[in-house]
C-alpha cells in the first residue's frame, strides 16, 4: 500500500501547490499571531517596545525587520481590523491556489520587503525614518495583494477589484499622517515579482523554481539593508 501511494501523483493546483480540503491553516495562523500579539501589546508595557522595527536599529537586533510585522497600533484597533480583514480575503485563496508554504513564504517575504524599502528608501531620501518605528502587516497584506493581481490575471479572471483596492489604499498611504507608504510599496514590489514567478514557472519546473525564487528574494531583502548598513557606518 505505502509503494502505491508512493507511486501516485498528490492533487495539485495549476501552480504546484498540494490541493487542499478544509480550513486555510496558515491565514488563520498569521491572522492569530497578529491577535495575540496585539493582546499582548495591550497587558505589556514593552511588548510593542520590544518587536517593532526601526532602522537604527536593526542592525543589532535584525529580527525586528519581521516581528514588527505581527504588531499594529496599540490604541487603534481598526488598524488591526482593517489588515485581518484584507489578509481573511486574499489569504484562503493564495493559500489553496499556491500551496501552503509558498503562501507563507510569499506572506513573510513581503513583510520583510515592506521593512526593507522603509529603510531603504528612508536612507535616500527620508532621513527622520531611521529613527522612526515602524510595525503593522500593511506591508505583507500589500504582497498578497501585488500576488493575487498576478495570479488573477494568470487564470484569466478579473483583477480589477484588486486594483481598485491597490489604488485607493495607495492614495490614503501620502493622503493620512502616520502610514508608512514604503512598506506598502516594498511588499507590493515583493510580492507581485514572487506571484509571478509562481504563477508562471513551467510546470515540470515549479517546485524548483519556486524554492530557487524563494532564496534569492531572501537574499536581496538581506543584501540591501546590510549594503546601506555598511554605507552608513554601522558595520565596521
Amino acid at each position: 500500500m505505502r509503494e502505491s501511494a508512493a507511486r501516485t501523483p498528490s492533487n495539485r493546483t495549476i501552480f504546484g501547490g498540494v490541493a487542499r480540503q478544509g480550513r486555510p491553516v496558515v491565514t488563520l495562523t498569521l491572522i492569530g499571531l497578529c491577535v495575540v500579539s496585539y493582546v499582548l501589546q495591550q497587558v505589556t508595557d514593552t511588548w510593542t517596545r520590544d518587536w517593532l522595527f526601526a532602522p537604527v536599529i536593526g542592525w543589532n537586533e535584525p529580527w525586528r525587520f519581521l516581528t514588527s510585522a505581527f504588531l499594529h497600533a496599540p490604541s487603534q484597533p481598526f488598524h488591526l481590523l482593517f489588515n485581518m480583514v484584507a489578509l481573511w480575503s486574499v489569504g484562503p485563496f493564495l493559500e489553496q491556489a499556491l500551496g501552503r508554504w509558498r503562501f507563507a513564504v510569499l506572506y513573510l517575504l513581503s513583510a520583510l520587503g515592506g521593512s526593507v524599502m522603509f529603510m531603504a528608501l528612508g536612507a535616500l531620501h527620508f532621513p527622520n525614518d531611521w529613527v522612526t518605528g515602524l510595525y503593522g502587516a500593511s506591508g505583507a497584506v500589500f504582497g498578497l495583494f501585488g500576488a493575487v493581481l498576478v495570479v488573477l490575471r494568470r487564470v484569466g479572471r478579473s483583477a480589477g477589484t484588486i486594483v481598485g483596492v491597490i489604488v485607493i489604499n495607495a492614495v490614503l498611504g501620502f493622503v493620512l499622517p502616520g502610514v508608512a507608504w514604503q512598506a506598502h510599496l516594498g511588499g507590493l514590489v515583493v510580492g507581485a515579482v514572487l506571484g509571478a514567478i509562481f504563477a508562471y514557472a513551467p510546470r515540470e519546473k515549479q517546485q524548483l523554481t519556486a524554492v530557487i525564487s524563494s532564496v534569492a528574494m531572501a537574499l536581496v531583502l538581506i543584501a540591501v539593508p546590510v549594503a546601506l548598513y555598511a554605507h552608513f557606518g554601522f558595520i565596521g
